[in-house]
């Protein structure tokens, strides 16, 4: 497209969903490099992306509203989103992106920005952009953003997602967890949705079987993830170190990026680890293998939940949600995962 000064692009959710995205954010800044891209995302992506090297220039946080948003605040109010629209119409935007699922709310608010083009996915009952890419159930998000992408004149280039490490990020984590002389192995027992936390005592078992193998384990968590770390150091006979709510998100990065092995869920920092060329071994439910799963084997593992019911209910993930907050992963065989974990370990030592 010509004349593209400015570039918006909506993708207002986790963590995760920027890496998976960040390919396709790739192509934009690689077909436009003289444009400034705005993420219209959410304050843990300016929290990521401040003085790291990315495709985007700027974070623009976007209200909560019904259909865009993360976490459990109050919607704002009508007045208020307006307000926000208008101070981005005043910038003008040549092009505006919607990297937001499948437009039945993302593409109403993206209209709302007076962008000269818009570009993004549309469910059948969806409004639509400009431009616009069927969306479809079961396609994996990073092809999916690189065809939008791509609508919008970005030539892909890449699949594999990358986050930049700095020498901060690794300052930041050195200061939680000190360098030492064996290579580290990092555990992440949380997700954002409970239903995708494989069994804790199940990965301190299998972080025990690496720790016999000359690994250093830390287990690392959020400041709400305290219970969830104890059962996996419960469920190994070293001591592991722990990291539980002394990570911000550079110390995180820069801990994943120093570890030669990941062992979690499917979450935001197991897309992390991916993004920095750290190893991973994860567990998936069904509902998440097909869109947000790595792409690549070489130096990942998953293991599918195929079933994907809740520990206590069976309700599958898919079905809705039940409110026990329970595993939907338990079902996974655990020799599966050890034999994983182990074999990869194997391959990572040998680098």
């Amino acid at each position: 497209m010509p004349d593209v000064r400015r570039i918006a692009v909506l993708r207002a959710n986790g963590l995760g969903d920027y890496v998976v995205s960040e390919p396709a954010l790739a192509a934009l800044r690689g077909t436009y490099p003289d444009a400034e891209v705005t993420l219209l995302g959410q304050p843990h992506h300016a929290a990521l992306l401040e003085h790291r090297p990315s495709p985007v220039d700027r974070v623009v946080a976007v209200p909560p509203m019904a259909g865009v948003r993360v976490g459990d605040a109050p919607d704002a109010s009508a007045d208020e989103v307006e307000a926000w629209c208008a101070e981005r119409r005043a910038e003008q935007y040549d092009l505006a992106v919607q990297l937001h699922g499948g437009g039945r709310n993302s593409n109403a608010l993206l209209l709302r920005l007076g962008a000269r083009v818009t570009v993004g996915t549309a469910t059948p009952d969806a409004p639509r952009p400009d431009r616009w890419v069927p969306y479809w159930p079961f396609q994996h998000d990073t092809i999916r953003w690189l065809e939008v992408a791509a609508a919008a004149g970005g030539t892909p280039t890449r699949v594999e997602p990358r986050v930049a490490v700095t020498d901060d990020d690794l300052k930041a984590s050195q200061a939680v967890v000190p360098d030492g002389d064996a290579p580290l192995v990092v555990v992440h027992p949380g997700a954002t949705d409970a239903r995708r936390c494989y069994p804790e005592e199940r990965l301190g078992a299998i972080a025990q079987d690496l720790a016999d193998r000359g690994a250093r384990v830390v287990v690392a968590g959020g400041a709400g993830e305290s219970e969830r770390v104890e059962r996996v150091v419960a469920g190994m006979r070293t001591a592991p170190e722990t990291a539980v709510g002394t990570l911000d998100l550079s110390a995180l990065v820069g801990l994943l990026s120093r570890a030669t092995l990941m062992l979690g869920n499917d979450s935001g920092p197991r897309h992390l680890a991916g993004a920095v060329g750290t190893p991973t071994v994860a567990v998936f439910t069904y509902a998440n293998l097909a869109d947000v799963a790595p792409l690549t084997r070489v130096w990942h593992r998953v293991l599918v939940s195929w079933h994907g019911g809740c520990q206590v209910c069976g309700l599958r993930v898919l079905e809705g949600w039940c409110g026990h907050g329970a595993s939907a992963t338990h079902d996974v065989d655990v020799e599966e995962v050890r034999e994983a974990a182990l074999d990869l370990w194997g391959q990572a030592m040998l680098t």
